[in-house]
């Protein structure tokens, strides 16, 4: 019974030292992934908008850090695996403009809700597959605080032909 007393413990004191413990930013870098510098937006509105403990991130497109996205559409040019990279790419730009908004990642209290766009043919089915991506991430980096309404919709096409976008609400401390 001591031995499995023991293990218990260790293991918690582990699991709260991934997860609690240690900073988003140590999380991203430990899964091999970065956060780009925000582009400036492209027409008349603002990557995030705070009121109050919210913030209110537009659609992010799946831009790589090096300019570079993944364009097409599901159910044609691209598979659900291809797509869920895709969302975790738009995940990532949201995540990059949200710290510019905030200034530090852990001051995120709860992912409140994601609505993620698939760029579809009207014959695909696994949006919430691919939109998975996003949300995968945002458990893996935030834990429970991490986990959000969401919505996962098809869409005929999306700008420049992204393969994904993707919105967020946020709430943050004060």
């Amino acid at each position: 019974m001591r031995k499995i007393c023991t293990l218990l413990v260790i293991s918690i004191s582990v699991y709260s030292g991934a997860v609690v413990g240690q900073s988003v930013e140590a999380k991203l870098k430990e899964q091999g992934l970065e956060l780009a510098k925000p582009t400036a937006s492209l027409a008349n509105y603002v990557k995030a908008v705070r009121t109050g403990n919210l913030v209110f991130l537009s659609g992010h497109v799946s831009n790589r850090a090096d300019g570079t996205g993944i364009k097409g559409k599901l159910g044609k040019d691209l598979t659900v695996e291809q797509g869920y990279e895709a969302a975790k790419l738009s995940a990532l730009g949201l995540l990059s403009s949200l710290k510019a908004e905030i200034g530090d990642l852990n001051k995120v209290k709860r992912v409140v809700k994601v609505l993620g766009m698939v760029n579809s043919t009207p014959d695909f089915t696994d949006h919430p597959k691919v939109v998975n991506g996003c949300s995968d991430l945002m458990v893996q980096l935030f834990g429970d605080k991490g986990k959000h309404a969401r919505s996962a919709v098809g869409v005929a096409a999306l700008p420049s032909d992204y393969a994904v976008e993707v919105e967020m609400i946020v709430e943050v401390e004060q």
